[in-house]
């Protein structure tokens, strides 16, 4: 997030330093105050935590701890975790590219599609290019049993120029609900009430790659490979809960006490607090331009969640 600079009077300063004034789509908003969950729990190195999935080339490791990750004319570029994880706190700062980046696609998610190929689960954080500017927007979606054509999507305007520094990119996941959180932010809370619900162990995965057919006004924009390459930033890695075996059999869980910092079954983590609440009034009311919900022409009957 960008700070103003120069000389400001006191007042503005102090304004300054308990809310920070911020844009989306030419439209200015305080962004409201959150725990911090993001400082909760310990950073993973990537050079330990994760390997590389596809486009090694294009996979730039630094320090153990940052990985730049790039988009070209011959391929995308992909991490995934060594460990696969059955609930918990995962999360990744993230610096987008900047420019024209119609049709590139960023993504911080889960999923479990090597080993359930038919009936794979995942939950989605996908950051997706813009035809001009640099007026990226994050698109949520959910996956359960292998149903790909019924997508529960919900996209946002984000309040802040992704592409000057890094922000972070949260997702909570247990037995009660999913959460998905930017910059420690609810944006939207998917509640475990009925059979759609992803149940099994996913591997966390990092990527950038070429969605031309949908990304950026449904297809409208393909991705300009005379921008390339395109290259994203991760870092901060988080990624706590309980580690499972190939089988599915959960064999540990990083907890480090049973209450704050569980993402389990923690109380700050199994529903969420009166701050957290009005935070996602503030984004879904502000931010949120499509859902799932009222999306007529996808869903002749509405999914129970949304009623």
């Amino acid at each position: 997030m960008a700070f103003l600079q120069g000389n400001l009077p006191c007042f503005c300063v102090l304004i300054l330093c308990m809310a920070v004034l911020v844009s989306s789509h030419n439209r200015y908003y305080t962004s409201p105050s959150v725990p911090r969950l993001t400082d909760d729990f310990p950073r993973v190195p990537i050079s330990n935590g994760f390997s590389k999935a596809y486009g090694a080339s294009n996979i730039q490791v630094i320090n153990g701890s940052m990985a730049t990750l790039a988009l070209d004319k011959s391929s995308g570029s992909g991490l995934v975790s060594v460990n696969k994880y059955h609930y918990g706190f995962f999360s990744a700062a993230i610096k987008l590219p900047a420019g024209l980046t119609s049709g590139v696609v960023v993504a911080f998610y889960l999923s479990n599609a090597d080993v359930f190929p038919h009936n794979h689960d995942e939950i989605d954080i996908e950051l997706l290019g813009h035809d001009k500017r640099n007026d990226w927007v994050i698109q949520t979606n959910v996956y359960a049993n292998g149903s790909v054509n019924t997508g529960r999507e919900e996209k946002f305007y984000l309040w802040f120029d992704p592409t000057e520094q890094q922000h972070q990119y949260s997702i909570i996941w247990n037995n009660h609900h999913i959460v998905f959180l930017v910059d420690n932010i609810p944006v939207r809370e998917f509640q475990h009430s009925g059979s759609f619900f992803p149940s099994k162990p996913m591997s966390v995965y990092a990527t950038i790659w070429d969605a031309s057919q949908w990304a950026t006004h449904g297809g409208k924009y393909p991705v300009n490979y005379k921008y390339a390459p395109f290259r994203v930033s991760f870092s901060e890695m988080e990624m706590s809960g309980c580690i499972s075996n190939p089988t599915g059999t959960v064999t540990s869980c990083s907890k480090n006490t049973p209450s704050s910092l569980d993402p389990i079954e923690g109380p700050e983590f199994v529903k969420l607090s009166n701050q957290q609440i009005s935070a996602l009034g503030w984004a879904r009311s502000k931010l949120m331009f499509y859902s799932y919900c009222k999306d007529t022409s996808r869903f002749k009957v509405m999914p129970p969640e949304c009623k």
